[in-house]
């Protein structure tokens, strides 16, 4: 029996570094998602409910599963829970999302509804038909576009950096793109998967 029990232990702590490994590459996309609905939703002011999946239970282990498959099963399970939560809170992404927020009321709304602006299949937004404001507005239009994107592209930098994963901006940011995509309302313009616009 104490040789099935420190087999079990050995085998479990030889396959601990493999465990850790795949926890911190895998990337937590419903929880992304989720996190940047509930952010674009605060943005655009749709009053979108965000939709959380409801939580898995572990399964249990089949009967006869050894000890050290077990626990690893459990540390596996306890990693991925914790690792299921995003953060979007930091003073840095709430400082942005306040810019956000402001300049999508008072000026960006206007430009989406006249189909001048529209979102773009990689998160950011663009001037999609510049003649269709009035010559005194396109200064403006540009210069809130330009905004717009960089508060993006450094949210989604800074969001990245929150989570400690910086390698998770790309990821971070197909997410948004979905979401902004999604948010949009009707009559408002956004690019498909190869780039051509389509209005909502």
């Amino acid at each position: 029996m104490r040789t099935l029990v420190i087999g079990s232990l050995l085998a479990v702590a030889a396959l601990l570094p493999v465990a850790c490994v795949t926890i911190i590459v895998n990337f937590p996309e419903a929880a992304v998602s989720n996190a940047a609905g509930e952010f674009v939703d605060k943005v655009i002011g749709d009053g979108a409910p965000a939709q959380s999946p409801p939580p898995q239970p572990p399964e249990n282990p089949p009967p006869g599963k050894p000890a050290g498959a077990m626990l690893l099963d459990l540390l596996v399970t306890s990693a991925h829970a914790q690792g299921a939560n995003i953060n979007i809170t930091s003073p840095q992404i709430s400082a942005i999302q306040a810019r956000m927020t402001q300049r999508f009321g008072a000026t960006l709304v206007k430009y989406c509804a006249s189909g001048a602006v529209g979102f773009t299949r990689d998160g950011l937004l663009a001037v999609r038909d510049a003649a269709s404001l009035p010559l005194a507005e396109r200064s403006a239009a540009n210069a809130a576009v330009a905004d717009e994107n960089r508060d993006r592209q450094s949210v989604y930098h800074e969001i990245a950096l929150a989570n400690g994963h910086a390698e998770w901006e790309g990821q971070i940011r197909e997410a948004f793109a979905k979401q902004w995509i999604q948010h949009a309302k009707p009559g408002w313009y956004y690019q498909d998967a190869s780039g051509a616009w389509k209005q909502k």
